[in-house]
């Protein structure tokens, strides 16, 4: 029975090509001012605080590579991105349940279980749009800039951070099940995925607490390596991956058996 999942797929399409253009228009204007930012690279890089560049892996600031790696990806990609699928999870169950709707869909033949995994499986939409979506704009405006930047570091950096969105959806779709109200559920899992990537920034400052980052996915997940060195972390994004399935497995046995 796949209708909870072509039903929740056609939902997110309104948000997830507004959530697309959003982005597209941040990017673009990010490569606008790419020009003058490349000519002031190390003007930059002496401006800002040491902790402030490695909050964002700022590295080679002069190169298309490490601009999008330092500054597009950090706030479109990890944090933005990263907030928007930890938002509509977070609402994915709370709102059926408040709305009684999840009363009418599990009276029908389906197991709590597939509801969940079904309502997850959804987020292939937000996934191959926005990924596609950001590919495009990002090959489209290195070319008006008559900039030239490797398809395959591209490709593997949108590849690679898709184990990350998959966690931030795994904590959303945790609060999803604990909490009743849609409201709190939302609120908690964006601010906790915004405070874990303020947090993994935050550590490189005392190397005593540097291992804090450790605990917070986007210490797993780094667009600057993988653009400017070519650095395919798979273990890495093994580990995100094996995060997401264990908050999955998390959610799938919480809401099997709690009261609704």
């Amino acid at each position: 029975m796949t209708a909870i999942l072509r039903n929740e797929s056609g939902k997110h399409l309104r948000s997830t090509l507004t959530l697309t253009g959003l982005l597209v228009l941040l990017s673009a204007f990010f490569l606008v001012v790419f020009p003058s930012i490349q000519e002031e690279a190390e003007l930059f890089e002496e401006v800002y605080p040491e902790y402030i560049l490695q909050l964002l892996g700022i590295e080679e600031l002069h190169t298309i590579e490490g601009f999008v790696g330092g500054y597009i990806f950090p706030f479109i990609w990890i944090l933005l991105a990263g907030i928007y699928f930890a938002y509509i999870s977070a609402g994915m169950i709370s709102d059926d349940i408040r709305t009684r709707r999840m009363d009418l869909v599990l009276a029908n033949p389906v197991s709590r279980e597939s509801v969940v995994l079904q309502k997850v499986g959804a987020l292939w939409l937000p996934l191959v749009v926005l990924n596609l979506a950001l590919l495009a704009v990002l090959l489209t405006g290195a070319h008006l800039l008559g900039e030239s930047i490797d398809l395959v570091p591209l490709a593997m950096v949108h590849l690679l951070g898709v184990p990350y969105l998959l966690v931030c959806a795994g904590i959303g779709i945790v609060f999803s099940v604990v909490l009743d109200r849609v409201e709190t559920a939302q609120a908690s899992a964006l601010g906790l995925v915004f405070i874990l990537w303020l947090v993994d920034g935050l550590s490189h400052m005392n190397p005593d607490f540097e291992w804090v980052g450790d605990l917070t996915p986007s210490r797993y997940y780094d667009p600057t390596a993988i653009l400017v060195h070519e650095e395919y972390a798979l273990l890495d994004a093994g580990i995100l991956l094996a995060v997401f399935l264990l908050l999955l497995g998390m959610a799938v046995f919480i809401f099997a058996r709690r009261d609704i």
